[in-house]
This record gives structure tokens, C-alpha cells and sequence, in this order.
């Protein structure tokens, strides 16, 4: 018989004091541990049924089904959305999925889980001539992954929750031609982080407003393409000046957003304006920490000319 998941998507988390803001769907038992984790938080429950004192003070909930009806929250409210198995009894997972996306901030994630088609207990009742999740979805690893990063989040993080086979069940299993990659055949339930950022981008996003950051980006696309070059470059100096941003965000910047990087440095050596020093430190750090060894080698040979030509 199958196991209950055991209630731990909360391990992806780390305490906070920030006023962050925090969805739970269905899961309520998250609740009171939430409370204590981010004590300054905003936190919003919904259900289908729920008992109101299954809720904790002070936190804002509401009965309704997220399978049938539209969240009514902003676009881009919560800092996470938390649900256990969320997409095991829906119909349109990749819409589901997709829609709590819609809900995250750039820098927010879904924490949700389910159960592995693959596990040993699944495939034992295959092999008997028995299937019991006719109305449950059940999903590979892969194949879930997959569904996530189509529904526009940009990094998935698996937790294996194990239940040990029997005694030679695994080797039964093998031999008949199951492959057992990382243990998966004992994995009963996976617990998942999607984040909707790439954990490198997510420092970045969470230190200026969409607002400053569409601007800078887009002021690095112009310098790029040579796009009023002189003029573009002045409002880049201008705002790195205005917003105090220091070499490492924007070297950060400039290596997530820029294609062409030996053009665009070499545009901004152009109409360096007095910030000479400023791009030598842009490609110190930009250097320091690429692990491409000709993309790092680029960077130190654009460092020497840039101090060369100063």
C-alpha cells in the first residue's frame, strides 16, 4: 500500500525576517510552521473545504478549488507558492503549473511535489495486473522536470523521499529490464523547488526594480548593437551613478543579458567617459568568475587592453 507523503517541501526554505509573501495551496498543515519560519510574512491559504479553525491567527485564507477556478490574487504577488501533489488530480497540469507561475514574483518559486511512477510498489502492482490511480496522474522524474520548465520556470531542484523495496525486488526489477538511475526505483515521492529565476539571477532581480533592471538591460542591448552608441552609453554611466550599482551586478548584468561581449566591451572602451577603472573592475570580476576557460581569457585580454589603452 502506498505512503502517505511525508510534509517536508518546507526544507527547501531557510527562516527569513523579511515581509515576504506566501501561498498555500490545499496544504494547511504548513501553516503553523510557516508562521515560525517567517514570522513578518503575508500568508494566504486556500482550500477546497477547510475548517476555519484548522487556520492559524492572522493568516488570510479562502475557501476555493485552484483545479476550476482562476487564483484571485495579482500577477507576480508571492514570494512562494506551496502545494503537496498539486498536479496529481488535475486534467491540465502544464495550465496549472503555468498559472501559479503567473502569480510568482521573478525571484519567487513553487514548492510542490509527486509521486513516482517509477517506485518499486508501482511497478510490483503493474507486474500483478493492477493499476490504482485511476483518477491520480503519476509522473517520472524527467517527464516532470520537463512539464515544469515548459511551464516558464527556469530551475528545478528534486528531493527523493525513499521507501525501501523488499528484499530482492530491486534486482527483480532490473532483470527485467527497469534501469535504477540515483536509486529511482525506491523513490516513492520527489519534492520539488521550481524557481522561476536561475539561482544566479535571482540576486540580481531581488536588488533594483523590474523598472531599473528593463532599463539598464536595455541600455546594454543598445550599446551592444550600436544603437546611439554615445548617447546610450552616457545614460548607462548615468544610471550606474544615479542607483550606486557596483561592478559585480552589473558584470553580472552584462554576462546574463549581452551575446556579443567582446563587441559590447569594446563599445563601452569607446565612450568610456571616465569610468576606465569601473570596466577594468566589470572584467576583474567578470573573469573571477567564469569557469569557461576562453571565456575567462577573453575577459582578462579586454582587462589588459582596456588598462593598455588607459
Amino acid at each position: 500500500m502506498a505512503e502517505k507523503i511525508r510534509s517536508e517541501l518546507l526544507s527547501f526554505l531557510v527562516p527569513d525576517a523579511a515581509p515576504l509573501r506566501v501561498l498555500v495551496v490545499e496544504s494547511l498543515e504548513y501553516l503553523p510552521q510557516l508562521r515560525k519560519m517567517f514570522p513578518k510574512s503575508e500568508l494566504h491559504a486556500l482550500a477546497a473545504e477547510c475548517d476555519p479553525a484548522d487556520i492559524p491567527t492572522g493568516v488570510h485564507w479562502q475557501e476555493l478549488d485552484y483545479v476550476t477556478t482562476p487564483l484571485p490574487y495579482e500577477r507576480k504577488y508571492f514570494d512562494y507558492i506551496i502545494s503537496d501533489l498539486a498536479l496529481e488530480n488535475v486534467d491540465n497540469p502544464q495550465d496549472i503549473a503555468a498559472g501559479f507561475s503567473l502569480f510568482l514574483k521573478d525571484t519567487g518559486a513553487l514548492l510542490t511535489s509527486f509521486r513516482n511512477i517509477r517506485h518499486w510498489s508501482v511497478l510490483q502492482n503493474l507486474m500483478d495486473g493492477h493499476y490504482y490511480s485511476i483518477v491520480s496522474r503519476l509522473y517520472a522524474r524527467a517527464e516532470f522536470e520537463k512539464l515544469l520548465y515548459a511551464s516558464f520556470y527556469k530551475s528545478v531542484r528534486c528531493q527523493a523521499q525513499q521507501r525501501k523495496a523488499p528484499p530482492g525486488m530491486i534486482d527483480r526489477l532490473v532483470t527485467a529490464g527497469f534501469e535504477n538511475h540515483d536509486d529511482d526505483l525506491e523513490a516513492e515521492f520527489y519534492l520539488i523547488r521550481a524557481d522561476r529565476s536561475m539561482p544566479e539571477l535571482s540576486l540580481i532581480k531581488s536588488m533594483y526594480t523590474s523598472e531599473q533592471r528593463r532599463c539598464i538591460v536595455r541600455l546594454l542591448h543598445r550599446i551592444e548593437y550600436d544603437v546611439v552608441r554615445v548617447e546610450s552609453t552616457r545614460s548607462l554611466w548615468d544610471e550606474v551613478t544615479r542607483l550606486n550599482i557596483f561592478p559585480a551586478y552589473l558584470a553580472a548584468l552584462i554576462h546574463e543579458t549581452v551575446v556579443h561581449t567582446e563587441r559590447f566591451y569594446r563599445a563601452l572602451f569607446a565612450c568610456s567617459q571616465g569610468h576606465d577603472v569601473y570596466i577594468q573592475k566589470l572584467l576583474h570580476e567578470s573573469a573571477a568568475e567564469s569557469i569557461d576557460p576562453v571565456q575567462q581569457e577573453l575577459y582578462l585580454s579586454l582587462q589588459r587592453e582596456c588598462t593598455h589603452e588607459e
